[in-house]
This record gives structure tokens, sequence and C-alpha cells, in this order.
């Protein structure tokens, strides 16, 4: 072979471009067309005259009908796709996500929703919304205390199964969660719902205190306790308050006072027998370590809590600890042998106050030696 043009591969068409020649072929000029110069058009000569620089394949003619440009609706997602699929797919997806009861799971939804938007739903007069207070807060809270807490509830049966109540116990924990926890044990144990009673903080709050009366707090003085018990209700008081809450790690399960003996002069009026009740495992889920009095008073809270993991870790401090927790019910101290103004003797209220408070420090004892380990 003689001395040949080397022609670059990947011209991309354009004229002139690989063939080592300041001016474009001949070749190059037809196939750029319109596109070449006008000047171009005197010296063009004929294809036979000089051999292209590249031919491209002849292509084979097509059989296929043109096709109409695609709307936006043929482009969408759901495109040709009837409803009475999605319906069925759907159907399906739910069937074995919820079950052989799925439709009437999803009925009982639906009705729901429709008593939402209707306002078809009953409130009483403390603002308790029971069927959203099943549905979705003890729904939530539930995993929580049977996978993070595993709550173990003992003595069920001294709650009893109709009529008004007292429910007393120790409160620990930083953030009073034992109360919520408390609230799932009644009801999944008893068949009952709890109505705590709250300190005013809790209404103070924009969103905690809708949240709060929703699901059936209320303010706590013996006049709403009054009410309560005199209706049937059991009704939930932690006499320690925030200085038992806010108790630092080291003094864990060690009672504070119980204040006046409030709860006992309203349990004495309404003839309601207390039921004391004794919470082991929330002091671990937030140990307090620290305090910020000085804060505290600036954002008028009772005390900002400093513990191993807050505020150091952010968000992620607020997380509780996985502790093991156990709740025994003890047996009903009796109030309706008292006389009517039984309620107004100092000395029987201090009495039965500390009855209550010694029979749940001795049970938190006990409790703690069958738990073990914080964490076991």
């Amino acid at each position: 072979m003689g001395d040949a043009d080397i022609i670059p591969i990947g011209t991309r068409g354009r004229p002139g471009r690989g063939s080592g020649r300041a001016r474009p072929s001949t070749s190059a000029r037809d196939l750029a067309g319109s596109g070449s110069r006008p000047g171009d058009a005197a010296t063009r000569r004929t294809p036979a005259a000089e051999p292209p620089d590249f031919a491209a394949p002849p292509e084979a003619p097509s059989t296929e009908a043109p096709r109409a440009p695609a709307t936006a609706q043929e482009r969408g997602p759901l495109a040709g796709v009837p409803i009475g699929d999605w319906l069925a797919a759907f159907q399906q997806a739910a069937a074995e996500l919820f079950g052989d009861d799925a439709e009437q799971q999803l009925a009982r939804f639906l009705a729901f929703l429709r008593r939402r938007v209707t306002g078809e739903y009953v409130i009483d007069e403390f603002g308790f919304d029971a069927e959203l207070t099943e549905r979705f807060f003890l729904a939530a809270l539930r995993p929580i205390a049977e996978k993070w807490f595993r709550v173990e509830v003992r003595g069920v049966e001294n709650l009893p199964t109709t009529g008004g109540a007292l429910v007393v116990s120790n409160h620990s924990g930083t953030i009073p969660v034992d109360g919520l926890m408390t609230m799932v044990a009644v009801h999944d144990h008893a068949g009952r719902f709890l109505r705590p009673l709250g300190a005013d903080l809790v209404f103070r709050l924009p969103i905690v205190s809708t949240v709060a009366r929703r699901g059936g707090t209320t303010l706590a003085c013996n006049a709403d306790a009054e009410r309560l018990l005199r209706s049937g209700e059991l009704v939930g008081v932690w006499p320690e308050g925030f200085k038992g809450i806010g108790k630092p790690f080291s003094e864990r399960y060690k009672l504070q006072r119980f204040g006046r003996g409030g709860f006992v002069a309203a349990a004495v009026r309404t003839g309601v027998p207390i039921v004391p009740l004794s919470v082991v495992g929330a002091e671990e889920i937030y140990p307090l370590v620290g305090n910020v009095p000085s804060l505290a008073r600036l954002l008028g809270m009772p005390y900002v809590p400093i513990t191993p993991t807050f505020p150091l870790l952010g968000p992620l401090g607020l997380v509780p600890l996985p502790s093991k927790w156990m709740m025994e019910f003890g047996e009903p101290i009796r109030t309706d042998e008292y006389d009517a103004g039984a309620a107004d003797d100092p000395m029987l209220v201090f009495d039965v106050t500390d009855q209550v408070r010694e029979t749940i420090q001795s049970t938190l004892y006990r409790l703690l030696i069958d738990r073990g380990g914080a964490f076991g």
C-alpha cells in the first residue's frame, strides 16, 4: 500500500475535521448541506471526482406506522391502569399487612374518620376523649411499655372492676413517663381508663395541655378529684409531685413527702378505696445527676435536668434508657367506714397518708430485689 491519509474516527460529521486539510472536502461539504458556506458552491466538484471521506450505511426502510406524539396524560404514572386494579392491589396489600380482618379494620378506621369529620364523637365535661385515647394515645404508648420497658404488672386483681377508686403511686423518672405507662397498664390489664391528676404546669404548656385533656388528665385539685370519684372513675395521683420526679439519682426509690394528704381527704369524702401502686424502673430512664436552678427559674420550670446523656448528646439524650419496669397494685385501703366528717380530721388524714406511703415504700424495696439488674 502506498502512503494514505489517516482519517481519525470520531469526527462527529463536522466538515473538514480529521482530513488534515485546511479546507473541507467536497463530500464533507455535501454532507453539511445548507450549513455550508455560500462561497463553496463555485468550487464544488461532483461526487465522482473525489471519493468521500466517509460514507454512512444505508438505512432499512421502516415498516412501522408513524405514532402520534404522546400526551401528558399518557405519560403519567397511573396511565392505562384501571381504578379497579388499583383497589384490588390495595385490598391485597392490606390483607397481607393486617390479616384476614383487614376489611373490618379498614371499615372501623373509615368510620372513625367520618365521626371525626362530622363531629359525632363524645367528650366529657373534663375534655376526655375515650375513643381518641384508646385508638391513638394508648396504641402509641403500648409498644414502648411492652418492648422497650418490658413492664411487668402484678396485683391487677386489687383494682376494682367498677366504681370509683383512687390509685396512689410513687413518682420518678425526671419526666413523668411513669404516669403514661400506668395508664397503659390499667387499660390493658383491668380494662378501664385511668384519669390522672396533673400539676398546673401541664396545663400551661401549649400542645401538652390539649393532649393531656384529651387523654383524660385533670387538674390536681380536690374539687375535680371528688367529682371524678363520685362519677365512678378510676383516678390516679402522684403525691410526691415534682419533688419525686426531680430528685437526684443518688436518692432513687426513696419516697419524698406526700404533701398534706389531700388525696386521702378526697377518698374519705367520696368513700372510695385507695389502691397503693409501686413502680420500679422509672428511676433509671433519665438518671438525674445535676440541675440548673437559675435557668429553671428563668424558664418557669421546677428544674432543668442534667443527665449522663442530656444535654451532652442533644436530642438523642431525650431517648429514655431501656430499664426493666415492675408495677404492683397493693391491697385496697377502705375509706367507706369513716364518718362523713372524718376528712376534716387532720390526724386521721395523716395516719392514712402515712399508711399508704409506708406500703408503697416497702413494696419498692421488695420489687427491687425481685427485679435484679436495672437493665436485665
